[in-house]
């Protein structure tokens, strides 16, 4: 926009405002400066008293690729993953700085018995009643305690080697210590491969004593199981499927061998049987075994050969006949011999059915009872194999262990060596700390940072009127312009120089006044919040703008209080005027103050009343406003201001408009609402808001390029 020109401005949210931030900058720019001045001594100070630290490195190259070579075993690649490799060297830096190391390095160097670490006092701070080892092993943690604070190393980027620093006051005991860390740290997987094994021996001979303890007490529970069963295990020759000895219980062998018998049994009791029902029927003469047997057959034969003799003799003699009954008795005889032999050879037949039966009845009598029993040994056989699987389970579990304890016992660990000496550290000639130039950077970014966080706390609890964006935002008033701020001295020159940049601005409101300003309304009156913000000032550059462009106007000093009206003019306050003039002790002609402008009638304040207030609301100032209004173009009135007074307020209502005048950089936003509100509430017509004395600067914006066009000079007086 144009120096001063009326303006609507729209508020755009922005998460950083630059302007604001120059603002806040330039107007606590001493403060901010004061701030890193402190900091700068400060740091300078902190600097000089400061003990000098020296730092000496030592250098160490990784190999993260190794390999290791175990008794019996093939070569086993240990080689790291390719992208874990800054994991590994990670945890390598983290090894050097833990607590262990520091532990490795204070016992390597007794540094619980030295003086130049913990320093030649320390024994002076020994507590009472504590051995010398309590206090040895206590200064050994505080040593620690050192270490761990001073060591330092970081994770290569680039290569695989490893710095290790160490600080100290001390320049030779820094070297010292950072070789010793180093040849720690090379001496680390040693420790660490003999720490393990070691610890892994242990714990297998632990485990080793269990598994056998837990062995033990299990094939006990197996066996007293199987006692108590009455299970008896013989061994057979073979394998099973599983390639277990084959075995078998008695019980399990004695019904084997009973089954085979009782099948036996059953087939000779079929055939006896069979050959019993065959014959059953049959006379024995005829049986089979009758006719082949040897005895029966020759007493057949001898009755025959006596049935033929004695039918011999029957043919000579009769019965009666001795010899006849000989014959007779002895054919009786081979008779029942014959019958006899003949029944026996049929009953030997159905003997032998009926012992077959009665062995078999036997056999299946004995088979049915180890059946019951061999019913109930499975499932004690069931146990019993859960007994024997967790035994056997310990027997596998024990072989491991011993086999991994020969393993760890007799294996010998050949491995390449991961981390090399690279560079010895050696006795630093400069320290490190205190850096002037680090230190310096350092309280100038604190003396800045600390400076504007003060800077915005005192912005945030500052609440004037600084920026042109907010003025309309925040008080609700159209801005009709406003003027940059002038310097005391240069008021004058300014102020007569139609050209400068002052007289552009009002220029500019003057013209914002008259497009705001209804026709016929001719009556203007001008304050302010509070006294001293440029109101009069105001006043007495637009009466004579608007009086150059040949509208007869007539300036009215309307502050009843603090009358300045005659003193912006330099001429000496008359001693009657506008309070003379609406009593009617003197007229408007003898009153005025003509010839310090064409065109401009000047009214004065003569004494000051005891009631300004009832005389500006009296019907005299009201007729008295009316009755010039028709005899001049416009009427100008510098009021009092607003807050504390009811000047204004009351004078308000008699005007055509009301103009606020508002001074940058010095009034709170409140204090200008509270004077707004009270103006609208007693119906005054405000036009809008004239900024005085605006500080672009301290509004965080340049100034110079809007009125720069409006600079002239002797050089440029053609352009």
């Amino acid at each position: 926009m144009d120096g001063g020109g009326v303006a609507t401005y729209q508020s755009r949210p922005q998460l950083i405002s630059w302007s604001a931030i120059r603002g806040i900058a330039f107007r606590q720019r001493w403060m901010i400066l004061g701030v890193i001045a402190t900091a700068l001594i400060g740091g300078i100070i902190i600097t000089l008293l400061a003990t000098p630290m020296y730092e000496a490195d030592a250098k160490v190259s990784v190999e993260p690729f190794g390999n290791a070579i175990l008794e019996g075993e093939d070569v086993a690649s240990q080689s790291v993953s390719p992208n874990q490799i800054y994991d590994y060297l990670a945890t390598q830096v983290e090894i050097i700085k833990s607590r262990a190391m520091a532990e490795i390095v204070a016992e390597d160097l007794k540094l619980s018995d030295r003086t130049d670490l913990l320093g030649k006092g320390v024994d002076e701070s020994r507590p009472p009643n504590i051995t010398d080892e309590q206090w040895r092993e206590k200064k050994r943690n505080m040593a620690v305690d050192v270490l761990v604070g001073s060591v330092t190393s970081e994770v290569p980027s680039e290569n695989w080697v490893i710095p290790i620093g160490y600080r100290s006051s001390d320049p030779t005991l820094a070297a010292e210590i950072a070789n010793a860390y180093a040849s720690a740290f090379i001496s680390w997987g040693s420790r660490k491969t003999v720490s393990e094994n070691q610890y892994a021996l242990d714990y297998l001979k632990q485990q080793i004593e269990k598994t056998r303890e837990r062995l033990a007490t299990a094939e006990a529970s197996a066996n007293e199981y199987a006692r108590n069963s009455g299970i008896i295990v013989q061994p057979l020759p073979g394998v099973t499927d599983d390639g277990s000895a084959a075995s078998v219980t008695l019980t399990g062998a004695n019904l084997a061998n009973i089954n085979q018998r009782v099948t036996d049994a059953r087939a000779a009791r079929i055939a006896a049987e069979q050959r019993w029902r065959s014959i059953e029927n049959l006379p024995a003469a005829q049986l089979p075994e009758v006719q082949s047997n040897q005895v029966l057959m020759g007493l057949i034969s001898d009755r025959t050969a006596k049935q033929a003799q004695l039918a011999e003799l029957r043919e000579r003699y009769n019965d009666d006949f001795p010899q006849v009954q000989n014959l007779l008795a002895q054919i009786s005889v081979l008779n029942q011999q014959i019958e006899r032999s003949s029944t026996e050879v049929k009953a030997a037949v159905k003997n032998d059915y009926i012992i077959a039966r009665n062995r078999e009845k036997a056999l299946q009598s004995e088979l049915d009872s180890l059946t019951s029993n061999k019913l109930v040994e499975q499932d004690q056989q069931v146990q019993l194999s859960v007994l024997d699987r967790e035994a056997q389970a310990l027997r596998d579990q024990l072989k491991a262990l011993l086999d991994r304890y020969n393993q760890i016992n007799s294996a010998a660990n050949v491995q390449r060596g991961e981390v090399t000496r690279l560079d010895a550290a050696t006795v630093p000639t400069s320290p490190y700390s205190p850096n002037v130039l680090r230190n310096m950077a350092l309280a100038l970014v604190l003396g800045i940072a600390f400076g504007g966080a003060l800077a915005v706390l005192r912005e945030t609890l500052d609440d004037r009127v600084r920026s042109l964006e907010d003025v309309e935002e925040r008080v609700g008033l159209t801005l009709l312009g406003y003027t940059p701020h002038v310097a005391e001295r240069d008021f004058e020159a300014e102020g007569s120089n139609r050209f400068s940049a002052l007289m552009e601005a009002y220029s500019s409101i003057r013209a914002a006044i008259d497009f705001s300003l209804p026709r016929g309304r001719t009556v203007l009156q001008l304050t302010s919040s509070q006294a001293s913000e440029g109101k009069s000032t105001t006043a007495v550059i637009l009466s004579e703008l608007f009086a150059s462009l040949g509208r007869k106007t007539l300036l009215i000093d309307g502050d009843l209080r603090r009358p300045s009206v005659a003193g912006l003019l330099d001429v000496e306050r008359p001693k009657a005027g506008l309070v003379e003039v609406l009593l009617g002790h003197l007229s408007l002609d003898d009153a005025l103050l003509k010839g310090i402008h064409d065109n401009l009638d000047i009214l004065p304040v003569g004494e000051i009343p005891p009631n300004p207030t009832e005389i500006l609301a009296s019907p005299a100032m009201r007729e008295f406003l009316e009755r010039e209004r028709d005899n001049y173009d416009l009427i100008l009135i510098d009021c009092s201001p607003v807050l504390g007074l009811a000047d204004a307020p009351v004078l308000s209502r008699l005007v055509d408009g009301t103009v606020f005048v508002l001074e940058a950089n010095r009034v709170p936003y409140g204090q200008v609402r509270s004077a707004v509100r009270r103006l609208k509430f007693a119906g005054a017509n405000i036009l809008g808001l004239v900024l005085t004395k605006y500080r672009a600067l301290e509004a965080g914006e340049t100034y110079s390029y809007q009125y720069e066009y409006y600079r002239y000079d002797n050089n440029r007086s053609g352009r």
